[in-house]
């Protein structure tokens, strides 16, 4: 029998905002290698939450809705458009940090009804290629804005 490693535990502190501008913007923790990540072309965050956190590889991105970037509001009433202005978002986010679909490792997709879920998964295939992330797929009770789809994102961008 092999000896177990203990796991490891990292802390992030993160230091106050700086103001808001496109692409990575370190926020004061360097030596933790941690930046937040903030673009014009995807919505504005709507509460105290960033678009996105570099720490280290990994890129965390929030969840995604159906908002447009320049107006503020939902896009689309079904779930498939919904999920395509999301991923739209997300691409965007992505993009901004110089990271890609092919660089996420794990996604995580709320969905207001899990009858929309093959519409949702179908308009999601087009965002990944062959190698797919590591996903999960919950039912929520709502979701900001009345929407039906929200996609968070983590990817590796070592």
């Amino acid at each position: 029998m092999g000896t177990r490693t203990p796991p490891v535990r990292a802390t992030f502190r993160l230091k106050a905002p700086v103001p808001s501008v496109e692409g990575a913007d370190p926020i004061g923790a360097q030596s933790a290698g941690v930046e937040k990540v903030l673009t014009e072309n995807a919505p504005a965050p709507i509460g105290p939450y960033n678009q996105a956190i570099r720490a280290g590889d990994y890129l965390f991105c929030s969840g995604q809705i159906a908002l447009d970037p320049k107006s503020g509001e939902l896009v689309g009433s079904d779930a498939a458009s919904q999920a395509r202005q999301a991923m739209r978002n997300l691409g965007a986010v992505l993009e901004a940090a110089g990271a890609r679909f092919e660089d996420v490792v794990k996604t995580t997709i709320f969905l207001l009804d899990m009858n929309d879920f093959a519409a949702v998964n179908a308009v999601y295939a087009e965002s990944f290629g062959a190698v797919p992330p590591a996903r999960s797929t919950v039912a929520v009770a709502a979701l900001p804005k009345g929407g039906r789809v929200e996609v968070e994102a983590i990817a590796f961008i070592g």
